[in-house]
């Protein structure tokens, strides 16, 4: 049988902003820009007459006295507290989907606080969900995912769904479930349906604003709509948590792209270390870094997600087999004796130094450092190189076997063929693929430098002061980790002086997910500082 590889697609924000260290490489056209105007807000390719058709006698039987009845049980609520609500025949599956679909429906299509952040739904969600409460086990742990409506970023393959990565040439891209949707569902988790992204993962347009696609419209952030950033690529995934519109979601990062929309819209997001979780069935950006990974509203529904997909995956050539998070530990362990960097250019933060002190309160130490000047050159080639070989892989052997794309050079001609609607923002990024060669042996310089640099940038401050891990920002330092292949988690911190959402992001060595979870579990519980968006509740 043949070995099929596919890889990840994601989000290439550069990690290093603001004050982070800079590299050879000019990476402003892979990175967050500041917009207040777009050339596009609405899709116009979404046809909410017959997204919504499927659901409208369950929708019509939903009255708002009904909605609102079950708001205190469902908003801001973490997955094990929705459990105990349907085990105590408080709330059934079916009422939690038609919920997020009354309020999907209420808020983020067309009216004056429309998010955007939902691209498609799963037409036979509700059939799901009662089937669900037919043959929901006896004594369910509320640890579970049974159930619960999870959404995917719309560059991950599911059964039965379009994955466009947010692409007018993928609108019939109607594919068999990725390796991560069918752990998804072997958990009895459901697939609500897919969410808006930066278009390609935010590596085609350079110059355009994130949470931007052409299926998908423009997503805003519900804590300042049109005002604040959404983050990017992950920007529906992030968005649709912060707003009510599902249980948890699934992002995708090769630099950024989960802690990135994940702290601004103050949520937690997991980057983790590549290889635990499959790519198999996501459109990728880079073989190398690709890895996707869940945003949610707290670290323990983070944890049961990351749960449910991790799993080996022989189609994977970078996928390995790791062990559970033992939430036992999670919960019960501490912050005393633990050792962290602070970054000293980031001190001047509040909201970063206030951080730091509650962890020192707590019994953590706190070694301030300034990690060694290292540069990350060719990062953006790395991208061009893998992308440039890895997205004809998945035209191959992971989409619709009717799409006739077979190269980054076939999507910039059919984009060409209408520019105003397809690519409004044009695709320089996508023709900087184009124009990009290396030999093999060029190719494995770059990649090997790359990762020999993003290791040594945390290894020696963290070898010499003997650290557990290190403190940085929202993405920051997500360029690093990406090429050191290092996990990463972001909590949110609170509101900033011009309240937008930030998170405490924390680093490790690989395989080091329940660490980063214990972290963040600790913190969550003692900064207490997830803000809602108050236009949402």
């Amino acid at each position: 049988m043949k070995k099929i590889v596919v890889f990840v697609l994601m989000i290439p924000f550069f990690g290093c902003k603001n004050n982070a260290q800079k590299t050879e490489d000019n990476l402003s056209d892979i990175s967050e820009k500041a917009f207040r105007t777009f050339k596009v807000e609405d899709s116009n390719y979404i046809d909410l007459t017959t997204l919504w058709a499927p659901f409208q006698d369950q929708l019509s039987a939903f009255s708002e006295e009904k909605y609102n009845a079950l708001k205190p049980l469902i908003m801001n609520q973490d997955i094990p507290t929705l459990q105990r609500h349907v085990q105590n025949r408080k709330l059934s599956y079916e009422a939690l989907v038609t919920f997020y679909l009354y309020r999907i429906n209420l808020l983020d299509r067309e009216n004056q606080k429309s998010l955007n952040s939902v691209i498609s739904l799963n037409k036979s969600i509700i059939e799901e969900a009662r089937e669900k409460d037919k043959n929901r086990p006896k004594n369910l742990s509320a640890l579970s995912l049974y159930g619960m409506p999870i959404l995917l970023k719309d560059n991950i393959n599911a059964s039965g769904m379009v994955t466009t990565a947010g692409a007018v040439a993928l609108l019939k891209n109607t594919t068999e479930d990725s390796f991560l949707s069918q752990q998804l569902k072997s958990s009895g988790a459901l697939i609500l349906g897919k969410a808006n992204l930066s278009e390609w993962a935010y590596f085609f347009c350079g110059d355009c604003p994130s949470g931007y696609s052409a299926v998908g419209g423009q997503t805003f952030n519900p804590y300042g709509r049109k005002t604040l950033d959404t983050g990017g690529s992950s920007s529906g995934s992030a968005v649709a948590v912060a707003a009510n519109f599902c249980a948890a979601a699934i992002g995708s990062e090769t630099s950024g792209s989960i802690l990135s929309p994940a702290s601004q819209n103050a949520g937690v997001g997991l980057k983790p270390t590549i290889g635990t979780i499959s790519r198999s069935g996501i459109i990728p950006i880079s073989s190398t870094l690709d890895t996707a990974g869940p945003i949610t509203k707290n670290i323990i529904d983070n944890a049961l997600v990351y749960n449910a997909i991790i799993g080996y995956d022989a189609n994977d050539v970078k996928s390995k087999s790791t062990s559970k998070i033992d939430l036992k530990y999670v919960l019960n362990t501490s912050f005393q004796g633990k050792r962290f960097g602070a970054i000293k250019e980031l001190l001047k933060d509040s909201l970063y130094s206030k951080s730091i002190e509650l962890l020192k309160k707590q019994g953590a130490e706190v070694i301030t450092m300034t990690p060694e000047n290292k540069n990350l050159p060719d990062f953006l080639r790395l991208l061009n190189l893998d992308m440039k070989a890895d997205l004809p892989l998945y035209f191959q052997n992971q989409a619709h076997k009717n799409i006739q794309f077979n190269s980054v050079q076939s999507i910039i001609d059919f984009n060409n063929l209408d520019s105003i609607h397809r690519a409004p923002y044009g695709q320089k990024l996508f023709e900087g693929i184009v124009a990009d060669s290396a030999t093999v042996s060029e190719f494995e310089a770059i990649k090997t430098t790359l990762k020999t640099n993003g290791r040594a940038y945390f290894d020696t401050v963290m070898t010499a002061q003997k650290l557990d891990g290190i403190l940085s920002i929202n993405n920051y330092h997500a360029g690093y980790a990406a090429v050191a292949e290092y996990p990463a988690l972001t909590v949110p911190m609170g509101l900033n002086k011009d309240n937008a959402p930030m998170g405490l992001t924390f680093i490790a060595k690989p395989y080091q997910e329940t660490q980063l979870y214990q972290w963040g579990y600790h913190f969550e519980k003692i900064a207490k500082k997830r803000p809602f968006p108050n236009q949402y509740d």
